[in-house]
């Protein structure tokens, strides 16, 4: 028997749901914006939003001779969505970016950067290239 749509639950399960909705959103709205400035730059992007079994790069993108791992951050100012950046997860990307390598003709030998765009609440944006280095 089904549960009445009022319960509780029910109302929780909604709200975590339109939370997720609107980080999914948000998220993908900071991404766009990022993509144009990368763009306005002359550089291409490659990926979107790829996942490997280590994890999920936001962008990957080809500057010049350089592939590009892009982690995207949005947070209500530059501070705040700079401190979101985790060792953990900066080992994720490494590991996705190694597995997104060995789908390249260079492979381990190509040149790579690891940037760190940030999106603040009014939609300004800063790409930090380099940011966490190479492995």
């Amino acid at each position: 028997m089904a549960k009445p749509s009022g319960t509780l639950q029910g109302i929780c399960q909604t709200a975590r749901q339109d939370r997720g909705r609107r980080a999914f959103l948000s998220g993908a709205a900071a991404e766009h914006i990022v993509e144009r400035l990368y763009q306005a730059r002359g550089v291409h992007v490659l990926e979107s939003r790829w996942r490997g079994q280590s994890g999920e790069i936001d962008m990957i993108l080809q500057d010049g001779p350089e592939v590009v791992f892009c982690e995207v951050k949005k947070a209500r100012d530059f501070d705040t969505a700079l401190s979101r950046l985790r060792m953990p997860q900066i080992q994720r990307i490494h590991g996705a970016a190694a597995e997104y390598l060995a789908t390249v003709p260079d492979g381990q030998l190509a040149q790579v950067r690891f940037d760190l765009a940030i999106v603040d609440a009014t939609g300004q944006a800063q790409i930090h290239e380099n940011a966490f280095g190479h492995f």
